[in-house]
């Protein structure tokens, strides 16, 4: 208990592990469990039924499981549930889940969530992002692993953002975006794929050249959505290196809900 800030203000009910930390004026709720290694600066409130991995790291002034901001939400017990070694900067604000979805808000595992980044109810963050300042996400927002979302752009609810996608600043997004594929704009469109990101997570030339394939069959063909698609089964054939990711793409537009950016 002697990491714990005497101005602190910890729930009895609350489940920390030994080694947590708390820092001055800090409010832990009845519901919160929080793992090994976390550390929780100062000024932060985490409430509601609030479960966090190890080794995270939350700055001044964030607020943590908090109602969402939905009317239709009448107090039922849903969820945050947050991973392993995650990132949160200053006034960061991550809503519990609605009835309406799954009743649960996810964030992966090692995302980096810049100061005034928004997780409304219901989202769910895989790992290995990197939010920048101000991106907000609406209800119901999808983003899977190694995404990047730039500053000031935000997500229309129930969209969906495809891993290793890339998000300009001030971007807004009111439609899905596959994975890999770079957009920026309002409104937005697609400006190529992730090239340098790709590089950087260790993407061998021939897979880089498979999925930038892909994307001209998707986007420069000037085959419609359904042709493409059946063009990046022939391809996924064709390109040994990166069949899986074109996998992944495919799969992908067959779940996309709110149509792609294209």
């Amino acid at each position: 208990m002697s990491k714990i800030h005497p101005s602190a203000i910890v729930d009895p009910k609350a489940e920390l592990d030994s080694s947590v930390e708390v820092g001055p004026y800090s409010v832990i709720g009845p519901n919160v469990r929080i793992g090994a290694g976390t550390v929780v600066g100062p000024h932060v409130v985490i409430e509601g039924h609030t479960t966090i991995g190890k080794d995270n790291k939350f700055f001044q002034f964030c607020s943590i499981g908090g109602a969402p901001q939905d009317k239709k939400w009448a107090g039922e017990p849903t969820r945050l549930e947050i991973g392993d070694g995650n990132t949160i900067r200053e006034f960061v604000t991550m809503n519990l889940g609605t009835t309406q979805d799954e009743g649960v808000t996810r964030l992966g595992d090692d995302n980096w969530i810049s100061a005034y980044v928004h997780l409304a109810h219901d989202c769910r963050v895989g790992s290995h992002t990197i939010f920048s300042n101000n991106a907000q996400l609406a209800g119901h927002v999808h983003v899977g692993d190694h995404a990047i979302l730039s500053g000031y752009c935000g997500v229309h609810q129930f969209c969906k953002i495809g891993a290793h996608a890339f998000i300009g600043m001030y971007t807004s997004l009111t439609q899905d975006v596959p994975p890999f594929v770079l957009v920026s704009g309002n409104p937005a469109g697609q400006r190529g794929i992730n090239i340098e990101g790709l590089r950087r997570r260790g993407f061998t030339r021939e897979q880089i050249d498979g999925i930038r394939a892909a994307y001209k069959l998707l986007y420069r063909s000037g085959l419609t959505l359904e042709e493409a698609k059946a063009a990046l089964i022939e391809e996924e054939g064709r390109s040994q290196a990166a069949a899986g990711d074109i996998r992944a793409l495919r799969d992908f537009l067959d779940t996309a809900t709110r149509g792609i950016v294209r």
